[in-house]
């Protein structure tokens, strides 16, 4: 294993996309507000709450490596939670969103937030896996968040009448059965990739014993 009581040039990338990317929430939350809009609408995107997380996570997780500690295993399934997060939002991003009027979203937000940031997740879980073996049951751990992230946004929705997604509104897709159809598709691909990152994870994490 890599030897982890001296900073290292992982450490410096972490921290730099880490900050870089609050940077950009925080500079589009400006924006927003500028504009009218509501603060509570804009934390309830699941792109804006999953970036912050894994900034949160990069900043962490470099610090630890500075200080020589070895993550624990509820450190590596909180990692693992915001990769398989950040991941889905890219993977929406290219398969439903991808094209879209971006509105007020500055086009480098836009790209930081949804390509840059899971491609940056996704490399640095495979080059410094979990130090834990991990196993499908985490997965399903990590699938309460979205689940919970799904109810809260239908209720609130059909209270307010604002949706973060248009594939979350029954107006925009033939009614609530088009909005299970793609909850269901969703919550579908977050345990495919939780299986698919643990997997790799195990096999990285064997390699590197």
């Amino acid at each position: 294993m890599r030897n982890m009581n001296t900073p290292s040039r992982l450490a410096y990338i972490r921290l730099f996309f880490g900050w870089l990317t609050l940077f950009a929430i925080f500079t589009q939350f400006g924006i927003s507000m500028s504009l009218g809009f509501s603060p509570v609408s804009f934390f309830s995107y699941f792109t804006n709450i999953s970036n912050i997380l894994v900034s949160l996570i990069l900043i962490i997780s470099a610090y630890r490596l500075w200080l020589g500690r070895e993550p624990s295993l509820q450190d590596d399934l909180i990692r693992g939670a915001g990769v398989v997060y950040i991941s889905v939002v890219g993977l929406v991003y290219l398969v439903l969103l991808r094209g879209q009027d971006l509105g007020a979203l500055l086009p480098w937000v836009n790209t930081q937030t949804h390509i840059v940031m899971p491609l940056v997740v996704i490399a640095d879980w495979l080059w410094q896996p979990p130090r834990h073996s991990l196993e499908l049951r985490h997965a399903l751990y990590w699938l309460v968040f979205p689940l919970l992230y799904l109810v809260y946004s239908l209720v609130r929705g059909a209270l307010i009448g604002w949706y973060p997604y248009e594939f979350l509104n029954p107006a925009e897709v033939g009614g609530y059965g088009g909005v299970a159809l793609y909850c269901l598709g969703i919550l579908a691909a977050f345990f495919i990739i939780s299986w698919l990152w643990i997997t790799l994870a195990n096999w990285r994490r064997g390699k590197q014993v």
